[in-house]
């Protein structure tokens, strides 16, 4: 049962790092928020209203905390485990959309964040964004998806001036895909997912109106297009990328029974990323008109998009935390960390890792350019810190990354 609980003035309710299933809703006094900008590594203050709710995204994502929070005079706050939020949200149609917008708001300020750090042009408008991507595929020499974005951008912008090189790129992408040669990343093998139980309540006949396929390397939503449609993966995997100076950066893998395409449905805003499939992918498709319908008529699965929301927005702030290190060596060893702490496979018992990535993968998840990225990890093999193969690296001592990333940079884990 849900709980009040008295706090005098200076109390501190949870300090940043704890570990706590628990959601507050601020009933009587006031409460201000602390937490650390991770670029600028200031702490910004935010005051609470009352009937407000906190610690949500760290207790049902079961995160650490991100911010601390402390009473500003005598407070009372409801305090409630994670299952009992799950049970109030799953019933309060209000309630869920509006935190959906919210934590939408909060990813994309994370992303425009990102694209900062990494001196995206942030003058770019929809047409030059979306003529950035198709330049990043065509110089990856990744034909299909190459085509599939030219396609969007004749489609768009049928008139515009930059449609001679468009239509130059298209004309040899389509050359090489009409000979077989899409040169797709690779296919991997599918791992089962946590949301996987979203699938469940979509195998019914009534959904099949809604399915959609997709082969390797085609492009299913476009970073810069308005978005018109949400996705929910049945099977497959899918690559999301972000176009930075036109070089597309991988941002994350997405398994069955992940939602993709929410964000733009959810803030009306052009679509902040580029969703790839690797393989073959089947997806449900559904449309802006009946995405509140939908989501508010199937609770559990509104609690599914919260939770994926929290886990998106947890895994980028991890992700600004290594892009804002300036040290190019420290970087690379906090990519190390970062697959570390996503409970990558050990191969021994101790200190020795395995992650399944490679040399390019490196140069995506650190942000650097190829050639400093490259020698910053041959410097890593000479001195025998990591181990490097075709398709995975080991980190001989993960602690080593850990000590590399102290020493050099301001961040503290």
């Amino acid at each position: 049962m849900p709980k009040a609980m008295s706090y005098t003035k200076g109390s501190i309710i949870y300090f940043e790092g704890d570990i706590d299933d628990r959601v507050f809703i601020l009933q009587k006094g006031h409460v201000v928020i602390t937490t650390t900008d991770v670029e600028t590594k200031l702490q910004t203050s935010e005051q609470i209203k009352q009937g407000e709710f906190f610690g949500v995204k760290s207790a049902i994502g079961h995160f650490p905390r991100e911010e601390t929070v402390m009473t500003l005079d005598e407070a009372v706050c409801i305090s409630m485990t994670s299952q009992e939020f799950e049970n109030l949200f799953s019933n309060n149609k209000q309630l869920i959309m509006k935190m959906l917008r919210v934590f939408s708001n909060q990813l994309r300020q994370i992303h425009k964040k990102t694209e900062s750090v990494m001196n995206n042009n942030e003058n770019f408008n929809q047409m030059d964004g979306l003529l950035g991507v198709a330049r990043a595929f065509y110089s990856d020499e990744k034909w299909q998806s190459c085509e599939d974005v030219c396609k969007t951008y004749l489609r768009l912008y049928p008139t515009e001036a930059n449609n001679k090189e468009v239509k130059e790129m298209l004309l040899k992408s389509s050359a090489y895909v009409k000979k077989g040669i899409s040169s797709a990343d690779a296919i991997e093998e599918t791992a089962p997912s946590a949301t996987g139980s979203s699938i469940k309540m979509f195998d019914l006949p009534a959904f099949k109106r809604f399915q959609k396929t997709y082969e390797n390397g085609q492009v299913i939503i476009t970073e810069y297009e308005r978005g018109e449609t949400f996705y929910l993966i049945q099977n497959g995997t899918v690559q999301l990328t972000k176009c930075i100076n036109d070089t597309n950066k991988n941002l994350d893998i997405l398994k069955p029974g992940e939602f993709f395409g929410e964000m733009a449905i959810l803030d009306n805003t052009p679509r902040s990323a580029t969703c790839v499939a690797k393989g073959h992918v089947e997806c449900l498709e559904f449309n802006k008109a009946n995405f509140e319908m939908l989501i508010t008529g199937n609770p559990q699965l509104a609690l599914i998009l919260l939770k994926i929301f929290c886990k998106r927005i947890y895994d980028q702030r991890r992700r600004l935390r290594i892009l804002v290190i300036s040290d190019p060596q420290a970087r690379l060893a906090d990519v190390f960390c970062m697959f570390n702490e996503m409970n990558q496979t050990a191969i021994t018992a101790d200190r020795k890792r395995k992650f399944s990535v490679t040399e390019q993968d490196m140069v995506h998840w650190s942000g650097l350019p190829s050639n400093v990225a490259k020698d910053e990890l041959k410097r890593f093999v000479v001195s025998r810190k990591i181990e490097m193969y075709d398709n995975y690296i080991i980190v001989n001592n993960i602690a080593d990354m850990q000590r590399i990333v102290d020493s050099r940079t301001d961040i503290k884990k």
